[in-house]
């Protein structure tokens, strides 16, 4: 258990080091590659909810489901956030 623990507390320093050396030009695309892998996730969850033949294995194949779902779904309303970042907006009137 404590040896659990331990490479928890690391891994949580490393990616927060990891993610905050990360410049805004390479958020992009490294939150589409996340979002492809936890896209692989949900078929994966999918699968096991699918073929689970006890209550326990259907309960927490619906729960990977449900959240690989929402981390997708927020993973492209970050990526759309920052791409919007990069438009230009149209000169000329403005009607402020």
């Amino acid at each position: 258990m404590t040896m659990l623990l331990f490479i928890f507390v690391l891994a949580m320093f490393l990616g927060f080091e990891l993610i905050s050396k990360v410049p805004s030009q390479l958020h992009t695309p490294l939150m589409s590659g996340s979002n492809a892998i936890s896209g692989i996730t949900i078929v994966g969850a999918l699968l096991a909810a699918g073929r689970g033949n006890q209550t326990f294995t259907i309960i927490l194949g619906t729960l990977a489901v449900i959240f690989a779902t929402i981390n997708v779904v927020g993973g492209y309303l970050v990526t759309d956030r920052m791409l919007a970042m990069f438009k230009h907006k149209p000169k000329g009137n403005n009607p402020q």
